[in-house]
């Protein structure tokens, strides 16, 4: 790689043949509240992420390697935002779309029982569809979106992300097989700015790598004993689907992402469709910007809200395939893991930093699942 270096907000790329790449450019110029200090390092190849390392970390050793730019979908694409109540965050993630370089079919924002009528404001000063659902959850503003799309694949992304010019190309190209039933794109953050932000990124952050990845039946079959761990596969920030399989497997399970039932209705469908017998496919070269919680607080929230949900997914995944392997993780799994890290925490000496959320979480998950309706009961 050439040894040109530019600095900006975040990342600080090496650069081949080229300037700056323009997904970088559109980036900065469009956050006026990026980090002024680098504290994540992410290295381009032209508009390409290929590694990363944080502020305290080497320059990798290895690097993802780039792909040439996929051809168009074969069929129309759609593409759904779901918000509440976030006016200002959806405007700046629908200012981001006229600069695709594949031009969606359609755009659908769709207002999850937001009070105020702001959204649907954004969304029509914007020129694109706006839906109502009057029903709160995400996973059923997903559902909304996806049966109001008239698209062949429905790609997904959210209010607090910005999307880069060849998100939407590289991430419905990336289904170029008819195994190919659902693909996922890389997600970094737009700011680290906090350490809420800092500590959620370098745990819990949404990227897979920079190498493209098939999940598919060997995976299955490699983690068949302690569950599918479907959260791999890519984050619901940017993900996209063939319209058909939601004919074929169902739209995604309206108990999650609600409620005490907290997230992971994304990963859910991710095991669905592994267990069904199709791929999902992680294409890093499609690239998303997430703006993550700046505040502790919110960051409590969010963990327990992700435990409770992985919890009753893990449930929610038991019941729908059958596969016992998911209550093995659930019940041994979890508990030697959150057993280990309050023991390495005691001797280490180590604040127990956000631990009590995760286990408060699983919990709030269990309970959930125990008393919420089935599905032939809704």
């Amino acid at each position: 790689m050439d040894k040109s270096v530019v600095e900006a907000p975040i990342v600080i790329s090496f650069l081949q043949h080229e300037s700056i790449g323009v997904d970088h450019v559109d980036i900065r110029d469009r956050a006026d509240h990026l980090a002024t200090n680098a504290r994540l390092t992410v290295y381009w190849d032209g508009d390409v992420p290929v590694a990363q390392a944080y502020y305290d970390e080497q320059v990798p050793d290895q690097f993802g390697t780039p792909e040439t730019l996929p051809p168009d979908p074969q069929g129309s694409v759609s593409v759904v935002i779901c918000t509440r109540d976030r006016p200002d965050e959806l405007a700046r993630c629908l200012a981001s779309l006229p600069q695709q370089t594949l031009v969606p079919d359609e755009i659908i924002v769709v207002d999850n029982a937001s009070v105020t009528d702001e959204t649907r404001q954004v969304a029509q000063a914007a020129g694109v569809r706006y839906v109502r659902e009057d029903r709160p959850g995400l996973d059923i503003a997903r559902n909304t979106g996806a049966k109001s799309a008239t698209g062949d694949f429905v790609a997904y992304t959210d209010d607090d992300v910005i999307l880069t010019p060849n998100w939407l190309r590289r991430l419905t190209g990336a289904m170029d097989t008819d195994d190919i039933w659902g693909t996922t794109g890389l997600v970094l953050p737009a700011e680290l700015v906090t350490p809420a932000q800092l500590h959620f990124e370098r745990q819990w952050g949404f990227g897979r790598g920079f190498s493209k990845i098939d999940f598919g039946p060997e995976f299955v079959q490699r983690h068949d004993r302690f569950g599918i761990p479907a959260w791999d596969v890519g984050a619901g920030a940017s993900m996209a689907f063939r319209r058909a399989i939601f004919d074929k497997i169902g739209f995604f399970d309206e108990r999650l992402d609600v409620g005490a039932a907290g997230c992971s209705g994304d990963s859910e469908m991710w095991h669905r469709i592994l267990h069904a017998g199709g791929t999902c496919r992680y294409t890093p070269t499609s690239v998303a910007f997430h703006y993550h919680r700046r505040a502790e607080e919110g960051l409590r929230k969010q963990l327990r809200a992700y435990m409770s949900g992985h919890v009753a997914a893990l449930l929610v995944q038991n019941e729908r395939s059958g596969r016992r392997a998911n209550l093995r993780r659930l019940y041994l799994s979890l508990p030697i893991h959150y057993l280990r890290e309050t023991l390495r925490k005691r001797r280490e000496d180590e604040p127990s930093r956000y631990l009590k959320e995760q286990v408060l979480g699983c919990i709030d998950g269990w309970k959930f699942y125990r008393n919420a309706p089935r599905p032939d009961e809704c």
